[in-house]
């Protein structure tokens, strides 16, 4: 993790005065807040709603035209309009603003499909992961979140939860399947979710391979027969 440079430690004895921080221009600043949250945890909106969507941006710029080994806090400052004390100051480094921006990504208001039937569902599911990532411009702020995941903690910390909510939201498809006699009951919502993506996952970060919409449904039919045989009950 980069060390924050503004970070100031504290002594026994009595305290000494900080070096002033450089003024910051004038724009997307905030002023301190009498508490703050561990850096890269949801924040909530009003007034700071404003510089955080500033900084989410500016990552996921860096993100698709560097890569996380390339982003840097000096291209979120340039391309936020956040001076770099505050970034600091507020996110800790760029893992709390990486870990924000997959935050502020969970925070959408996403719906899984609801096309009447759980073969249909797991279709448009598989449809959704091959829509992300068949266009190179597009695929590239996810896949530099991937590629993040596995050089920071703390990013695959929030990897890890955004898709938690994710298959969380996705209980809606499984308890429709169930009432339908689609599905039995205790079938595993984010096992089945899983199965569905893992085949175009594994062509677009393992073998490098291109994904289509006839591999989608493929994907999708493979997981309904899987369902039908039991093999996502909960263990």
């Amino acid at each position: 993790m980069k060390e924050n440079p503004v970070a100031a430690g504290q002594s026994g004895g009595a305290e000494t005065a900080e070096p002033a921080e450089p003024a910051e221009p004038a724009g997307l600043t905030e002023p301190t807040e009498p508490t703050s949250p561990a850096p890269g945890t949801r924040r909530p909106g009003g007034r700071t709603a404003r510089t955080r969507a500033a900084v989410r941006d500016a990552v996921l710029s860096g993100l698709a035209d560097h890569g996380y080994p390339g982003l840097t806090v000096e291209y979120v400052a340039d391309h936020s309009g956040v001076h770099k004390t505050t970034l600091y100051r507020r996110w800790g480094g760029l893992e709390g603003m990486v870990a924000d921006a997959l935050d502020m990504a969970g925070e959408d208001t996403w719906t899984p499909p609801d096309t009447g039937s759980l073969e249909g569902d797991l279709r448009e599911l598989a449809r959704e992961v091959v829509e992300s990532f068949a266009d190179e411009a597009a695929a590239a702020a996810p896949t530099a979140f991937v590629a993040a995941a596995f050089q920071s903690a703390r990013a695959a910390d929030a990897l890890h939860s955004f898709y938690a909510e994710r298959f969380g939201r996705c209980e809606a498809v499984v308890e429709r399947a169930v009432e339908r006699g689609e599905a039995a009951p205790g079938t595993d919502a984010a096992a089945l979710v899983r199965a569905v993506s893992a085949p175009l996952l594994l062509r677009v970060f393992i073998t490098r391979e291109p994904v289509d919409t006839a591999l989608a449904d493929q994907s999708a039919a493979a997981a309904i027969a899987a369902t039908r045989e039991g093999a996502f009950a909960r263990r």
